[in-house]
């Protein structure tokens, strides 16, 4: 709406007064405009961020028993290679409120059996990981630093090993989309501290129904494309947990892709903390009779 302002004014007083009148209520009219277009926005925004919270919240609180016990293969495949196999263990608990505890143990092949990480996840950004060494015979802390170090030359960085709290990062949705057909909430995450993360964003496809993330993509602080991606292949509900049995992580640079194969499972045996000590790191023995 454009009006002639110079030639409204010069007809007189009053012509000038009701004009000056309508400027104001066509202005008073654009500000509220502006202002419900802002405030719209922002309520949108709010909304967003909230759904995005809400979502994370029940990914995070997905059932997945009190504790499990995998055993699984790994395979690591690079380009102009034949690809390179491993056995593994995973043993996994509920520790008291907010707390994680994992011990992952490589028996095959030879140069890596026996090595093992343990990993103790604490309320809020509070992480403890281990590394046993067989050929040193030593029991090694992983620092903070080395968050984003390969983890034995797998795609796996050591912070892809943690636990990660819901209001570690900031959360909003970003529409929807299709991971192998089905139908997925597409979930932005962003640190609320940067330096808490060897990632600048994570953007997760969840499955609304299983909760499942089925796909996940990773990025490096100043970069616009992702580094890594991780793609489930299979999904199954063991004893009434939904249960990821294959996924694959690729390295986006190198070409270098990790697959994660369950081959048995076992959930809510009823672990103990005994197996989460620097001891039971150093010595398979006390795990042996939990393996499925």
């Amino acid at each position: 709406m454009m009006l002639n302002y110079q030639y409204m004014a010069g007809r007189g007083k009053g012509v000038h007064a009701f004009s000056m009148k309508v400027l104001l209520t066509v202005s008073i009219w654009l500000i509220a405009g502006l202002f419900n277009t802002s405030l719209a926005a922002s309520v949108a925004a709010s909304v967003e961020l909230q759904d995005g919270t809400a979502l994370a919240q029940r990914a995070y609180d997905r059932a997945d028993g009190k504790d499990v016990t995998t055993r699984s293969v790994m395979m690591l495949t690079e380009k102009g290679h034949s690809p390179r196999q491993r056995d593994l263990f995973i043993y996994a608990m509920d520790h008291g409120e907010g707390e994680r505890w994992s011990l992952t143990r490589f028996t095959k092949p030879a140069d890596i059996s026996g090595t093992g990480l343990l990993t103790k996840d604490y309320p809020g950004n509070k992480s403890d990981q281990k590394l046993y060494l067989p050929a040193l015979d030593k029991v090694r802390r992983i620092v903070s630093s080395r968050k984003g170090g390969r983890f034995v030359g797998s795609d796996l960085f050591y912070e892809d090993l943690r636990d990660r709290e819901v209001d570690m990062d900031h959360h909003h949705l970003a529409g929807k989309g299709k991971v192998g057909g089905q139908m997925c909430e597409i979930l932005v995450s962003t640190p609320v501290d940067r330096d808490n993360s060897v990632y600048s964003k994570r953007i997760s496809w969840i499955h609304p129904k299983t909760l499942v993330p089925l796909r996940v993509d990773y990025y490096e602080k100043e970069r616009e494309q992702p580094i890594k991606r991780m793609k489930v292949r299979k999904l199954k509900k063991i004893q009434g947990y939904w249960t990821v049995l294959d996924s694959i992580m690729y390295d986006l640079k190198t070409g270098h892709k990790t697959r994660m194969i369950t081959k048995a499972i076992k959930y809510d045996q009823g672990l103990t903390g005994v197996l989460f000590s620097d001891q039971a790191l150093a010595d398979d023995s006390r795990e042996k009779r939990f393996r499925p």
